[in-house]
Protein backbone atom coordinates (compact mmCIF):
# COMPACT_ATOMS: atom_id res chain seq x y z
CA UNK A 1 0.00 0.00 0.00
CA UNK A 2 3.05 2.23 0.87
CA UNK A 3 4.64 3.75 -1.86
CA UNK A 4 8.24 2.63 -2.02
CA UNK A 5 10.32 6.15 -2.66
CA UNK A 6 8.40 7.24 0.56
CA UNK A 7 9.51 6.62 3.83
CA UNK A 8 6.86 7.28 6.25
CA UNK A 9 7.72 9.21 9.49
CA UNK A 10 8.22 7.05 12.78
CA UNK A 11 4.92 7.96 15.49
CA UNK A 12 4.24 7.08 18.63
CA UNK A 13 0.62 6.79 19.54
CA UNK A 14 -1.20 7.56 23.55
CA UNK A 15 -3.93 6.26 24.59
CA UNK A 16 -6.06 7.64 27.92
CA UNK A 17 -9.02 6.24 29.10
CA UNK A 18 -11.04 8.73 31.82
CA UNK A 19 -14.18 8.26 34.02
CA UNK A 20 -17.16 10.36 33.73
CA UNK A 21 -18.98 11.25 36.73
CA UNK A 22 -21.44 13.22 34.72
CA UNK A 23 -21.68 14.31 30.98
CA UNK A 24 -20.20 17.32 31.77
CA UNK A 25 -17.20 16.01 33.52
CA UNK A 26 -13.81 16.34 31.66
CA UNK A 27 -11.91 17.04 34.34
CA UNK A 28 -9.59 13.80 33.59
CA UNK A 29 -8.41 15.73 30.59
CA UNK A 30 -8.15 19.06 31.92
CA UNK A 31 -5.67 17.37 34.34
CA UNK A 32 -3.41 16.10 31.36
CA UNK A 33 -3.87 18.98 29.65
CA UNK A 34 -2.69 21.32 32.74
CA UNK A 35 0.36 18.72 33.67
CA UNK A 36 1.13 18.65 30.33
CA UNK A 37 0.93 14.82 30.25
CA UNK A 38 -1.09 15.97 27.11
CA UNK A 39 -0.38 18.39 24.67
CA UNK A 40 -4.02 19.65 23.23
CA UNK A 41 -2.30 19.66 19.43
CA UNK A 42 -1.53 16.32 19.82
CA UNK A 43 -5.03 14.66 20.27
CA UNK A 44 -6.24 13.22 16.97
CA UNK A 45 -9.90 11.55 18.01
CA UNK A 46 -12.05 11.46 20.89
CA UNK A 47 -14.76 8.50 21.42
CA UNK A 48 -17.00 8.41 24.41
CA UNK A 49 -19.78 6.45 26.20
CA UNK A 50 -21.86 8.79 27.91
CA UNK A 51 -25.20 8.59 29.29
CA UNK A 52 -28.43 9.57 28.33
CA UNK A 53 -29.78 10.65 25.01
CA UNK A 54 -28.33 12.65 22.22
CA UNK A 55 -29.01 15.70 24.13
CA UNK A 56 -26.51 14.50 26.60
CA UNK A 57 -24.04 13.17 23.78
CA UNK A 58 -24.05 16.74 23.03
CA UNK A 59 -23.42 17.99 25.96
CA UNK A 60 -20.61 15.96 26.58
CA UNK A 61 -19.06 17.01 23.46
CA UNK A 62 -19.36 20.53 23.64
CA UNK A 63 -17.78 20.19 26.88
CA UNK A 64 -14.77 18.77 25.54
CA UNK A 65 -14.74 21.22 22.87
CA UNK A 66 -14.81 24.06 24.57
CA UNK A 67 -12.00 23.25 27.07
CA UNK A 68 -9.66 22.91 24.00
CA UNK A 69 -10.54 25.26 22.20
CA UNK A 70 -8.81 27.06 25.59
CA UNK A 71 -5.42 25.04 24.44
CA UNK A 72 -5.76 25.13 20.72
CA UNK A 73 -6.77 28.65 21.12
CA UNK A 74 -9.00 28.31 17.77
CA UNK A 75 -13.36 28.50 17.94
CA UNK A 76 -15.43 25.72 19.52
CA UNK A 77 -16.68 24.85 15.85
CA UNK A 78 -12.97 24.65 14.54
CA UNK A 79 -12.33 22.50 17.61
CA UNK A 80 -15.18 20.36 16.06
CA UNK A 81 -13.85 20.17 12.22
CA UNK A 82 -10.46 19.21 13.69
CA UNK A 83 -10.95 16.57 16.15
CA UNK A 84 -13.72 13.31 15.20
CA UNK A 85 -15.26 13.29 18.78
CA UNK A 86 -17.38 10.22 18.82
CA UNK A 87 -19.79 10.28 21.44
CA UNK A 88 -22.06 7.04 22.06
CA UNK A 89 -24.99 7.62 24.50
CA UNK A 90 -27.04 5.36 26.26
CA UNK A 91 -25.31 3.63 29.05
CA UNK A 92 -27.55 0.43 30.74
CA UNK A 93 -26.40 -2.57 33.12
CA UNK A 94 -23.41 -2.19 34.19
CA UNK A 95 -21.87 -0.24 31.79
CA UNK A 96 -19.55 2.74 32.94
CA UNK A 97 -19.56 6.54 31.25
CA UNK A 98 -15.84 7.22 30.07
CA UNK A 99 -13.99 8.33 27.19
CA UNK A 100 -10.99 7.37 25.51
CA UNK A 101 -8.62 10.21 23.91
CA UNK A 102 -6.44 9.28 20.94
CA UNK A 103 -2.82 11.19 20.88
CA UNK A 104 -0.15 11.25 17.77
CA UNK A 105 2.90 12.81 17.75
CA UNK A 106 5.98 12.09 15.18
CA UNK A 107 9.79 11.56 16.26
CA UNK A 108 12.81 10.37 16.00
CA UNK A 109 13.55 6.86 14.15
CA UNK A 110 14.88 4.75 16.91
CA UNK A 111 18.20 3.39 17.02
CA UNK A 112 16.27 0.08 18.16
CA UNK A 113 12.85 -0.48 16.53
CA UNK A 114 10.10 -2.77 18.48
CA UNK A 115 10.28 -6.11 17.53
CA UNK A 116 6.29 -6.17 16.51
CA UNK A 117 4.25 -3.82 14.87
CA UNK A 118 2.78 -1.05 17.11
CA UNK A 119 -0.52 0.47 17.09
CA UNK A 120 -0.96 3.53 14.66
CA UNK A 121 -4.04 5.58 14.16
CA UNK A 122 -5.45 7.45 11.47
CA UNK A 123 -8.24 9.61 10.78
CA UNK A 124 -9.94 10.75 7.47
CA UNK A 125 -13.43 12.39 6.76
CA UNK A 126 -15.89 12.21 3.85
CA UNK A 127 -17.65 15.15 2.54
CA UNK A 128 -20.79 16.58 3.59
CA UNK A 129 -23.55 14.65 2.78
CA UNK A 130 -27.18 14.97 1.65
CA UNK A 131 -30.36 13.81 3.33
CA UNK A 132 -30.64 11.87 -0.01
CA UNK A 133 -27.24 10.08 0.28
CA UNK A 134 -27.51 8.59 3.59
CA UNK A 135 -27.82 4.26 2.83
CA UNK A 136 -27.18 4.75 -0.50
CA UNK A 137 -23.95 3.45 -3.03
CA UNK A 138 -23.01 7.01 -2.79
CA UNK A 139 -21.79 6.79 0.96
CA UNK A 140 -20.39 3.43 0.55
CA UNK A 141 -18.19 4.80 -1.97
CA UNK A 142 -17.43 7.35 0.04
CA UNK A 143 -16.60 5.55 3.50
CA UNK A 144 -14.58 3.07 1.36
CA UNK A 145 -12.08 5.81 0.54
CA UNK A 146 -11.54 7.79 3.64
CA UNK A 147 -10.59 4.72 4.96
CA UNK A 148 -7.86 4.62 2.78
CA UNK A 149 -7.09 7.46 3.55
CA UNK A 150 -7.09 6.96 7.44
CA UNK A 151 -5.07 3.84 6.52
CA UNK A 152 -2.52 5.28 4.43
CA UNK A 153 -2.19 8.25 7.24
CA UNK A 154 -1.63 6.15 10.01
CA UNK A 155 1.43 4.10 7.89
CA UNK A 156 -0.27 1.05 8.17
CA UNK A 157 1.44 -1.12 5.39
CA UNK A 158 -1.24 -4.63 4.80
CA UNK A 159 -4.49 -4.02 5.52
CA UNK A 160 -4.60 -7.42 7.76
CA UNK A 161 -2.70 -4.79 9.83
CA UNK A 162 -6.45 -3.15 10.71
CA UNK A 163 -8.17 -4.14 13.54
CA UNK A 164 -10.81 -1.66 13.90
CA UNK A 165 -12.66 1.01 12.05
CA UNK A 166 -15.11 3.16 14.46
CA UNK A 167 -17.26 5.58 12.26
CA UNK A 168 -19.95 8.48 13.26
CA UNK A 169 -22.51 9.30 10.44
CA UNK A 170 -24.70 11.23 10.00
CA UNK A 171 -28.23 10.63 11.42
CA UNK A 172 -31.15 11.43 9.42
CA UNK A 173 -33.12 14.26 10.91
CA UNK A 174 -36.33 16.42 10.70
CA UNK A 175 -34.32 19.35 9.41
CA UNK A 176 -32.90 17.02 7.15
CA UNK A 177 -35.83 15.38 5.79
CA UNK A 178 -37.39 18.51 5.09
CA UNK A 179 -34.66 19.96 3.44
CA UNK A 180 -34.75 16.82 0.97
CA UNK A 181 -38.50 17.29 0.47
CA UNK A 182 -38.20 21.09 -0.51
CA UNK A 183 -35.94 20.04 -3.13
CA UNK A 184 -37.99 17.47 -4.05
CA UNK A 185 -35.64 14.81 -3.73
CA UNK A 186 -36.48 11.22 -2.19
CA UNK A 187 -34.40 9.99 0.80
CA UNK A 188 -34.09 6.16 1.65
CA UNK A 189 -37.00 6.28 4.23
CA UNK A 190 -39.02 9.22 5.89
CA UNK A 191 -38.65 6.85 9.01
CA UNK A 192 -35.84 9.08 10.40
CA UNK A 193 -34.63 6.02 12.51
CA UNK A 194 -34.61 3.53 9.79
CA UNK A 195 -33.18 6.05 7.44
CA UNK A 196 -30.49 6.47 9.68
CA UNK A 197 -29.95 2.93 10.16
CA UNK A 198 -29.41 2.46 6.83
CA UNK A 199 -26.49 4.95 7.13
CA UNK A 200 -24.95 3.07 9.25
CA UNK A 201 -24.90 -0.21 7.26
CA UNK A 202 -23.51 1.89 4.22
CA UNK A 203 -20.91 3.06 6.41
CA UNK A 204 -19.97 -0.17 7.12
CA UNK A 205 -20.15 -1.82 3.98
CA UNK A 206 -18.14 0.62 3.36
CA UNK A 207 -15.13 -0.57 5.52
CA UNK A 208 -15.88 -4.01 4.38
CA UNK A 209 -15.24 -2.93 0.79
CA UNK A 210 -12.10 -0.50 1.83
CA UNK A 211 -10.61 -4.06 3.91
CA UNK A 212 -11.63 -5.95 0.78
CA UNK A 213 -13.91 -8.32 3.59
CA UNK A 214 -16.71 -7.70 0.86
CA UNK A 215 -16.28 -8.65 -2.85
CA UNK A 216 -18.31 -7.93 -5.59
CA UNK A 217 -20.41 -5.64 -7.16
CA UNK A 218 -22.65 -3.53 -4.52
CA UNK A 219 -25.70 -1.50 -4.95
CA UNK A 220 -28.13 -0.18 -3.03
CA UNK A 221 -30.32 -2.87 -2.92
CA UNK A 222 -27.66 -4.77 -0.72
CA UNK A 223 -27.68 -2.10 2.08
CA UNK A 224 -29.88 -3.51 5.15
CA UNK A 225 -30.75 -6.45 3.48
CA UNK A 226 -28.05 -8.88 2.03
CA UNK A 227 -26.59 -9.88 5.15
CA UNK A 228 -24.10 -12.58 4.10
CA UNK A 229 -22.00 -8.76 3.33
CA UNK A 230 -20.59 -7.41 6.51
CA UNK A 231 -17.16 -6.48 8.14
CA UNK A 232 -15.54 -7.83 11.27
CA UNK A 233 -13.63 -4.82 11.58
CA UNK A 234 -16.28 -1.80 11.22
CA UNK A 235 -18.37 -0.39 14.36
CA UNK A 236 -20.66 2.78 12.92
CA UNK A 237 -22.56 4.68 14.92
CA UNK A 238 -25.16 7.55 13.96
CA UNK A 239 -25.71 10.73 15.38
CA UNK A 240 -27.24 14.48 13.94
CA UNK A 241 -24.45 16.32 15.67
CA UNK A 242 -22.42 15.11 12.03
CA UNK A 243 -23.25 16.18 8.17
CA UNK A 244 -19.93 14.28 7.09
CA UNK A 245 -18.83 10.71 8.27
CA UNK A 246 -15.95 10.78 10.60
CA UNK A 247 -13.64 8.05 10.54
CA UNK A 248 -10.98 6.62 12.97
CA UNK A 249 -8.60 3.82 12.14
CA UNK A 250 -6.83 1.46 14.54
CA UNK A 251 -3.89 -0.62 13.26
CA UNK A 252 -0.51 -1.59 13.76
CA UNK A 253 2.41 -0.40 11.83
CA UNK A 254 6.51 -0.94 11.43
CA UNK A 255 6.59 3.20 11.95
CA UNK A 256 5.01 3.32 15.24
CA UNK A 257 6.90 2.92 18.49
CA UNK A 258 3.73 3.47 20.46
CA UNK A 259 3.88 0.78 23.75
CA UNK A 260 0.37 -0.56 22.42
CA UNK A 261 -0.80 -3.22 20.22
CA UNK A 262 -4.27 -3.73 18.85
CA UNK A 263 -5.96 -6.95 17.73
CA UNK A 264 -9.54 -8.23 17.11
CA UNK A 265 -12.00 -11.33 17.42
CA UNK A 266 -15.60 -12.02 17.00
CA UNK A 267 -18.02 -13.20 19.57
CA UNK A 268 -19.98 -15.50 17.70
CA UNK A 269 -22.54 -15.39 19.76
CA UNK A 270 -23.47 -13.55 23.13
CA UNK A 271 -21.64 -15.89 25.41
CA UNK A 272 -18.70 -16.61 23.09
CA UNK A 273 -15.77 -15.66 25.30
CA UNK A 274 -13.58 -17.10 22.87
CA UNK A 275 -13.98 -14.16 20.86
CA UNK A 276 -12.91 -11.88 23.35
CA UNK A 277 -9.31 -13.91 24.26
CA UNK A 278 -9.06 -14.23 20.45
CA UNK A 279 -8.99 -10.41 20.45
CA UNK A 280 -6.54 -10.06 23.25
CA UNK A 281 -4.10 -12.86 21.58
CA UNK A 282 -4.27 -11.27 18.42
CA UNK A 283 -3.14 -7.99 20.34
CA UNK A 284 -0.08 -9.57 21.90
CA UNK A 285 -1.49 -10.44 25.10
CA UNK A 286 -0.74 -14.13 26.75
CA UNK A 287 -3.81 -15.61 27.82
CA UNK A 288 -4.64 -17.58 30.65
CA UNK A 289 -8.46 -18.64 31.07
CA UNK A 290 -9.31 -16.81 33.37
CA UNK A 291 -6.90 -14.01 32.87
CA UNK A 292 -4.70 -13.35 35.76
CA UNK A 293 -4.45 -9.63 37.26
CA UNK A 294 -1.11 -9.14 36.05
CA UNK A 295 -2.68 -9.53 32.51
CA UNK A 296 -5.71 -7.20 32.53
CA UNK A 297 -4.12 -4.58 34.36
CA UNK A 298 -1.86 -4.84 30.40
CA UNK A 299 -5.39 -4.37 29.00
CA UNK A 300 -6.10 -0.35 27.95
CA UNK A 301 -9.21 -0.38 26.25
CA UNK A 302 -12.05 -2.61 24.52
CA UNK A 303 -14.36 -1.67 22.09
CA UNK A 304 -17.33 -4.10 21.77
CA UNK A 305 -19.88 -3.80 18.44
CA UNK A 306 -23.05 -5.73 19.56
CA UNK A 307 -25.45 -7.82 17.85
CA UNK A 308 -27.84 -9.32 20.45
CA UNK A 309 -30.65 -7.56 19.37
CA UNK A 310 -30.10 -8.44 15.80
CA UNK A 311 -31.76 -12.00 16.13
CA UNK A 312 -34.46 -13.32 18.24
CA UNK A 313 -32.22 -16.38 20.32
CA UNK A 314 -29.20 -16.87 22.22
CA UNK A 315 -28.06 -20.82 21.84
CA UNK A 316 -31.13 -22.06 20.67
CA UNK A 317 -32.76 -20.18 24.33
CA UNK A 318 -35.50 -17.39 23.17
CA UNK A 319 -34.84 -13.53 24.60
CA UNK A 320 -37.27 -11.45 24.33
CA UNK A 321 -35.36 -8.27 23.79
CA UNK A 322 -37.49 -7.66 20.50
CA UNK A 323 -41.09 -8.68 22.12
CA UNK A 324 -41.07 -7.71 25.85
CA UNK A 325 -42.75 -4.09 27.08
CA UNK A 326 -39.17 -2.90 26.90
CA UNK A 327 -38.40 -4.01 23.00
CA UNK A 328 -37.98 0.04 21.99
CA UNK A 329 -34.97 -0.53 24.06
CA UNK A 330 -32.87 -3.28 22.53
CA UNK A 331 -30.39 -1.54 21.49
CA UNK A 332 -29.20 -0.62 25.29
CA UNK A 333 -29.84 -3.92 26.30
CA UNK A 334 -28.22 -5.51 23.79
CA UNK A 335 -24.65 -2.86 24.82
CA UNK A 336 -25.42 -3.98 28.72
CA UNK A 337 -25.54 -7.57 27.96
CA UNK A 338 -21.97 -7.40 26.10
CA UNK A 339 -20.51 -4.88 28.16
CA UNK A 340 -21.18 -7.54 31.44
CA UNK A 341 -20.02 -10.57 29.73
CA UNK A 342 -16.45 -9.03 28.49
CA UNK A 343 -16.35 -6.83 31.41
CA UNK A 344 -16.29 -10.21 33.56
CA UNK A 345 -12.94 -11.67 31.60
CA UNK A 346 -11.23 -8.54 31.42
CA UNK A 347 -12.66 -6.99 34.78
CA UNK A 348 -13.80 -3.92 34.15
CA UNK A 349 -16.55 -2.37 33.26
CA UNK A 350 -15.09 0.90 32.00
CA UNK A 351 -14.85 -0.42 28.11
CA UNK A 352 -16.95 0.84 25.20
CA UNK A 353 -19.76 -0.76 23.92
CA UNK A 354 -22.17 0.42 20.54
CA UNK A 355 -24.99 -1.30 19.06
CA UNK A 356 -24.67 -1.67 15.78
CA UNK A 357 -25.92 -5.20 13.33
CA UNK A 358 -26.00 -2.85 9.92
CA UNK A 359 -23.59 -5.06 8.40
CA UNK A 360 -21.31 -5.53 11.35
CA UNK A 361 -20.48 -8.53 12.18
CA UNK A 362 -22.69 -11.65 10.82
CA UNK A 363 -26.05 -11.55 12.84
CA UNK A 364 -26.31 -11.73 16.74
CA UNK A 365 -22.57 -11.52 16.48
CA UNK A 366 -20.29 -9.19 18.54
CA UNK A 367 -16.80 -7.53 17.49
CA UNK A 368 -14.46 -7.17 19.87
CA UNK A 369 -11.39 -5.17 19.41
CA UNK A 370 -8.46 -4.68 22.42
CA UNK A 371 -5.41 -2.46 22.86
CA UNK A 372 -3.13 -3.79 25.12
CA UNK A 373 -0.09 -2.43 26.79
CA UNK A 374 3.04 -4.11 25.59
CA UNK A 375 5.77 -2.87 27.67
CA UNK A 376 3.50 -3.02 31.45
Amino acid sequence: MNNANFQHPYIVVGVFRLPMSAPEDVSGLQHLLETQQIQAEEIVAIIAQTEGTGYARGYASLCMQLLLSQYLKISVEDVFKRIPMMMIGLCGGLMSPHYTVFTRKTVAAPSIPPQTKRLAVGIADTRVLLPEEYGTITQVKLIAQAVEAAIAQAGISALDDVHCVEIKCPAMTPARLQDAQRRGVNVVSTNLNQASSMAKGACALGVGLALKEVSGEIDDRAINCNHALYTNRGSVSAGGEQSACRVLVMGNSEFSVSPYRVGHGVMQDQLDTTGVYAALKSAGLTCHIPLTTDQQNKITQVFVNCGADAVTAICNRRHTMHSDFLSGYAGIMAKAVANAIVASVVGDTMILASAGNEHQGARGSNLVATIVDMEK
